[in-house]
């Protein structure tokens, strides 16, 4: 009898194992309270959606199932925070991250990340300087603010605009938006006849334009959130200014529609990294079970999101490891087709071909240009 329960201990015992499953955890980082917190939780829904999917298919990993967990921080989209929240998710043992939303964020909480070797690759962080720091783990799965700020230089000039006021928020991304497209303009010939600054908290910006709106500029470019570009157009419009409103990725978003209101008409430009979802490779698929899931349209960012999560995943099947160290070569060599396109980076953690649409406001929606 002793025998017979022993042998039943060790056969439920080599049940229970091989039904034992690793938890992975993957953490997020965005603004999940405050201004763009619709962004944040929108990329939290992409990150979220991927996990899901990976869990869906019951993944193998060296041998061993594996379920893969979301852990979410509130990076408020603040440098300080942003710092906090990167040691918050290394100290919880997260094998990789998905974060943070804003250059701002994302600039600071790298070092973090570099310093405990784990991997983080942001959606939507587009300043050049990022990646220009020589950081073995981060990586970035959108355009940056150089091929932004060009491609809306040139359009400018396609308009037929010889004099622009350029306004940026003074944040990391805000800024770096700013000069990419101010440098962008000089090689176009356009004047840049001012050139102001706020801050990302900032509602009422009647100064700033009352000063330019001295200088007649054709049209006024806003390097920032929609939290600041809704107002500051409404302001505009209140004072008379008849100029073309230009922004980047930060000014395409729903919640622009929606804070912006009546002010929006077809002088209202943007840019934004990427192509438009219909035109993704799965970009029609997910949207439709995003809405299904989630009750809601995208922002943003959500289909980068999902890459991005799904990109450390592959990069952990590959390697045959969930450990940092084992699969970042693996993540270094990606070359994986996600919702957005095709995902690798090059040598700086920069995706290869990434892509910029230009976008007017017409019929009550961002429309693509190109």
């Amino acid at each position: 009898m002793k025998k017979t329960l022993i042998a039943l201990a060790l056969v439920t015992a080599g049940l229970s194992a091989a039904h034992a499953q690793t938890v992975v955890k993957i953490g997020h980082a965005g603004p999940l309270t405050g201004p763009i917190a619709h962004i944040g939780k929108d990329g939290e829904n992409g990150v979220r959606l991927a996990i899901e999917d990976a869990n869906a298919k019951g993944i193998a990993i060296g041998g061993q199932k594996v379920k893969f967990e979301l852990v979410s921080e509130d990076d408020q989209a603040d440098p300080r925070t942003a710092t906090t929240v990167a040691q918050r998710l290394t100290d919880a043992g997260v094998k990789g991250v998905v974060g943070h939303v804003t250059s701002g964020a994302s600039i600071p909480a790298s070092r973090i990340y570099e310093q405990a070797g784990v991997p983080v690759i942001t959606p939507s962080s587009t300043s050049p300087k990022l990646t220009q720091q020589g950081y073995k783990v981060t990586f970035r799965v959108i355009a940056n603010d150089l091929q932004q700020g060009a491609a809306m230089a040139k359009y400018a000039n396609k308009l037929g605009a010889k004099k622009v006021a350029i306004i940026d928020d003074r944040t990391a991304y805000g800024q770096g938006l700013a000069d990419a497209f101010a440098e962008s303009l000089k090689k176009e010939g356009i004047q840049i006849v001012g050139r102001e600054f706020t801050t990302d908290k900032a509602t009422d910006f009647t100064a700033i334009l009352t000063k330019i709106k001295t200088k007649q500029p054709d049209a006024v470019f806003f390097g920032g959130m929609d939290a600041q570009s809704a107002p500051m157009l409404r302001q505009m419009r209140q004072l008379g200014m008849a100029a073309k409103f230009l922004g980047g990725d930060g000014t395409c978003t729903g919640g622009m529609i929606t804070l912006a209101g009546d002010a929006l008409s077809g002088d209202t430009y943007c840019t934004q990294a990427g192509i438009p979802m219909d035109k993704m490779p799965g970009g029609a698929a997910f949207n439709k079970r995003f809405k299904e899931v989630y009750k809601g349209e995208v922002q943003l960012y959500a289909p980068y999101n999902y890459d991005a999560a799904m990109a450390l995943i592959e990069a952990m099947k590959a390697a045959g490891s969930v450990e940092p160290a084992k699969y970042l070569p693996a993540l270094q060599k990606l070359n994986m087709q996600g919702v957005t396109g095709k995902i690798a980076f090059d040598k700086n953690g920069d995706v290869l071909d990434a892509g910029v649409t230009l976008y007017q406001f017409k019929g009550g929606k961002w429309e693509a240009l190109n």
